[in-house]
């Protein structure tokens, strides 16, 4: 059988194991799906920027062009080569005074159409080392064919479009160095007279790209409008002779998140179009979002578990301090069914337990009350007022019992008593004043024996039962008895108050008795022969009267 505490503390557990596991598994869902938006948030933020960053550098370089060909259209007014050399010496000061400020320039320039002058050829300005623009001597284009777009592409694309255009990276042949550049065709009455145009650094862009990070191994790369890659920080795609493509997820995806493949390792990321017509985009691999909120999640369980064990030990001390006064009640219980009634219950507190401990106090009291009021009805001689028959059987049994454990030990002695001439008082003086003969009786043998049990056994049978101080006087008590007897016979005039006892007294000797009612019918046969003396005595005291 399974105790209260036991119980309460399987139910209180198994409610806050379940209360906790449903919280685990709605926070780790809730941590899940917040940890994944965050995620994304923080990558589509991070593409933004980079996105801002790169397109700021890309439109001061475009804007900056476009100003200048606002000048140029507006200066040209002739194309004979003098008035093309003036030009092109004003539009070379403006060029300075407009593109000191911008970063990442490389080179700029201003190219005339062999067609409209094969001896004025523009300029080309070159900041190779940092140290400022210095004049470059110009490419010959004559030798190209300026009709072919996939020739000489920085002046054949503008004259063919007739518009302006940023033109993916490529290696300048004279410089050798990757470059972006922003050209735009200028135009005399509809004519068109040349390119004006800027190369940007490609590795001042690439750095930005490279600054783009996310967790461990996030990073950023560059792809054109058909997916090819561009710039890849991982891999060097101008050496390459077919630059890998982007999965087909990348093409078009804005504001979007792209979840792909790579090596075998599932990614996220985002894409992002630039001002030149790329694309940036961001990516991180999934397991390393993943760990974000899986440390999260790691860090509740935990927290969960160590909540768990401390309510657990709580739990146990409360319940044990619900549980002990009702197990406290318990054993008191079992003991009064035992008969034991002499228990104290210490517990006083003012709620349900504390009223039900004295509400059972109370009871436990009572009852006890009412036993020795029952026993007292049961075991007690009405007109004597002293033990019965029935007392007299349970000490005599509990003797039994410590004779049996403890035989060579113990130490007790009986005496039984037998008033003399009970019958001939009842016969001849009535009931009433028999009863008279017995209560003197009675209050005799307590008087002299008043350390030890008395009981009436029978009509005018009574026995005591010697322990301690009365054992070791027992034969000085006896005669006292005998000499109390002796004076009420000679003080008093009326029969039934002249007290006359027969008794006999065995004490217990364990080699010779086996039971402790052996020492019972030695007492009741020495007790049984002083009443045949005094039968003797008295018959022989009448004859002497009647001679």
């Amino acid at each position: 059988m399974h105790s209260l505490r036991t119980k309460i503390t399987a139910v209180m557990i198994s409610a806050i194991m379940i209360t906790m596991i449903i919280a685990t598994v709605f926070g780790v869902a809730a941590i899940r799906d917040i940890g994944q938006k965050n995620s994304e948030k923080i990558l589509m933020l991070l593409c933004e920027a980079g996105a801002k960053n790169l397109d700021v550098l890309l439109l001061d370089a475009e804007q900056d062009v476009e100003t200048i060909s606002a000048y140029v259209e507006a200066d040209l007014t002739a194309l004979d080569d003098e008035s093309l050399s003036a030009h092109l010496n004003r539009v070379s000061d403006f060029f300075k005074r407009a593109l000191y400020k911008t970063n990442g320039i490389i080179t700029y320039y201003y190219r005339i159409d062999p067609a409209v002058s094969p001896n004025v050829k523009g300029f080309w300005f070159v900041n190779e080392d940092g140290e400022g623009f210095q004049e470059h001597e110009v490419t010959d284009i004559t030798r190209y064919d300026t009709e072919d777009t996939s020739q000489l592409v920085w002046f054949t694309v503008p004259k063919a479009t007739g518009k302006s255009v940023w033109l993916p990276p490529y290696i300048t042949d004279n410089l050798d160095a990757r470059v972006i550049s922003y050209n735009t065709p200028v135009y005399l009455n509809g004519r068109f007279v040349g390119v004006i145009g800027i190369e940007l650094d490609y590795s001042f862009m690439a750095e930005e790209v490279n600054n783009i990070t996310l967790y461990e191994n996030g990073y950023a790369f560059v792809n054109d409008e058909a997916g090819t890659l561009i710039y890849h920080p991982r891999m060097d795609v101008m050496t390459m002779e077919t630059p890998p493509v982007t999965p087909e997820a990348f093409r078009g995806s804005r504001n979007t998140i792209i979840n792909y493949t790579f090596d075998g390792v599932k990614k996220m990321a985002v894409s992002l179009p630039l001002v030149n017509g790329d694309w940036l985009n961001v990516s991180v691999p999934v397991n390393e979002i993943n760990a974000v909120w899986q440390r999260w999640v790691r860090a509740i369980i935990i927290a969960f578990a160590v909540l768990l064990i401390l309510f657990i030990f709580f739990i146990m001390r409360y319940t044990r301090r619900i549980t002990k006064p009702l197990q406290d009640i318990t054993k008191v219980a079992e003991e009064i069914d035992a008969g034991n009634y002499d228990h104290k219950l210490d517990y006083s507190g003012d709620d349900e337990i504390g009223i039900l401990t004295r509400t059972f106090s109370r009871v436990a009291q009572n009852l006890k009350r009412t036993i020795t009021d029952l026993n007292d009805l049961a075991y007690a001689d009405a007109m004597t007022s002293l033990r019965n028959k029935g007392a007299f059987d349970i000490f005599m049994n509990n003797l039994q019992i410590e004779c049996n454990e403890n035989r060579e030990n113990l130490v007790f002695a009986i005496i039984m008593f037998d008033c003399n001439s009970l019958k001939a008082i009842n016969d001849q003086y009535g009931h009433d004043k028999g009863d008279i003969y017995l209560k003197e009786t009675a209050n005799i043998i307590c008087d002299v024996f008043n350390h030890s049990p008395v009981f009436r056994i029978g009509g005018d049978e009574f026995a005591a039962l010697l322990e301690d101080g009365d054992y070791e006087n027992r034969d000085a008590l006896l005669n006292e008895f005998d000499r109390r007897c002796a004076e009420k016979q000679k003080q008093k005039t009326n029969a039934w108050e002249k007290v006359s006892v027969a008794r006999g007294m065995a004490a217990y000797d364990p080699k010779e008795d086996d039971t402790v009612y052996d020492v019972v019918r030695r007492a009741d046969r020495l007790m049984y022969e002083n009443k045949w003396n005094y039968k003797k005595t008295l018959a022989g005291s009448k004859s002497s009267e009647s001679r």
